[in-house]
């Protein structure tokens, strides 16, 4: 490896600003914020919100006035 050409490597403490978690890790930058972490985001937490995909098929349904109860030949 060549001297002097590699950028400082340093151990830093990560903070997430929605729910003030901290973790170590390393990096080249000195200071890392992230918004979201592992610890409070949806898809992690099992609280992640799905969208209401009938409701959206019978809200199309209702203005273009397509019933669901025909039966299509």
């Amino acid at each position: 490896m060549k001297n002097n050409i590699h950028p400082e490597y340093h151990t830093l403490t990560v903070t997430c600003s929605t729910c003030g978690n901290t973790f170590e890790t390393g990096s080249t930058q000195k200071d890392i914020k992230v918004d979201t972490c592992s610890n409070c985001h949806p898809f992690y937490t099992g609280k992640q919100k799905y969208k209401n995909v009938a409701g959206r098929i019978d809200k199309f349904n209702k203005k273009y006035g397509i019933q669901e109860d025909e039966e299509q030949e």
